[in-house]
């Protein structure tokens, strides 16, 4: 028997969520005996009934929401029996596709299959997990405006924040060490990646692996800014680290440093550097496409 939680969250997607609910509770009715319905009016409400649901037990929770609704269940659910499905809602949606349900459609196939995979997470030293990236420099800078921003919806908000901060971009001194490596340079931005993706859909770190126990990291180093501007376009392709200015590590945990750099994960504000982070392995179990095991 699946007892299964569906957490709504009005809000995301400018109320798209909400108008989807009763349409992806049906479709998940069909896949499971029971569910529950829950409703949060804000992120603390979002996070409390989150963990109120996998503290009852559920097999499952279900997020109609955007990244930053995922990132809350995620929370919840790490290290846990609950499964973890996203149905996407929101602007960016990152991990949704990085788990391969870009629908509700995908999300009750995979749980007629019985299909579920086990996903690493990131660790940070105060306790916070994430899924997808945790950033810090140019690329949370581009995050803060986009939060901010009424308008457009989808990835092309991402795109336009890009644009706007390039205007007030500079370089600034970062510590990155691993088990491995220590580099100490002027940098403009460095991306840790549990998957490849952030921002609505750009492969910061296009080679990460959410299975393979390691962070993929990226690191941009002090370059003029024509020489970014040549370099946006390769972004969303992931060819951006080819270039002379980036530096790739792979590390399974990493410290970062630097004054005046803070730090999101998954698209939320963490806090300022230094920030510790480690990859723990399988400490998800969600439903996806890929990987499959028994629900």
């Amino acid at each position: 028997m699946t007892r299964a939680a569906l957490l709504v969250c009005p809000a995301s997607g400018k109320g798209r969520a909400a108008r989807m609910a009763g349409t992806v509770a049906s479709r998940l009715r069909t896949a499971v005996d029971r569910l529950d319905l829950h409703v949060a009016p804000s992120s603390e409400g979002t996070a409390a009934l989150a963990r109120r649901a996998v503290d009852d037990g559920v097999d499952l929770l279900v997020v109609l929401g955007g990244d930053g609704a995922a990132h809350l269940a995620v929370q919840a659910c790490a290290e846990t029996s609950t499964a973890l499905a996203v149905v996407p809602a929101g602007t960016g949606n990152d991990l949704a596709t990085a788990l391969g349900t870009t629908s509700v459609d995908d999300v009750v196939n995979a749980l007629c299959e019985g299909s579920t995979r086990s996903l690493d997470l990131g660790r940070t030293g105060n306790g916070t997990w994430f899924a997808t990236v945790l950033c810090a420099g140019f690329d949370s800078a581009v995050n803060e405006r986009a939060n901010a921003m009424r308008w457009p919806a989808g990835p092309r908000r991402y795109d336009l924040a890009i644009l706007a901060e390039l205007a007030a971009l500079r370089p600034e001194p970062l510590v990155v060490e691993t088990e491995n490596a220590r580099l100490e340079l002027d940098a403009l931005l460095v991306a840790i990646g549990n998957t490849t993706s952030y921002g609505g859909g750009i492969p910061v770190c296009p080679d990460a692996d959410v299975t393979d126990g390691l962070f993929d990291i990226t690191v941009v180093g002090a370059a003029p800014r024509s020489t970014l501007l040549r370099m946006l376009p390769t972004l969303r392709t992931g060819r951006h680290v080819d270039h002379p200015a980036v530096r790739t590590l792979r590390a399974k945990s990493v410290t970062l440093a630097g004054p005046g750099w803070v730090g999101y994960a998954d698209g939320e504000r963490v806090h300022a550097l230094p920030l510790a982070v480690e990859c723990r392995s399988a400490a998800l179990t969600a439903v996806g496409s890929v990987a499959p095991t028994s629900l």
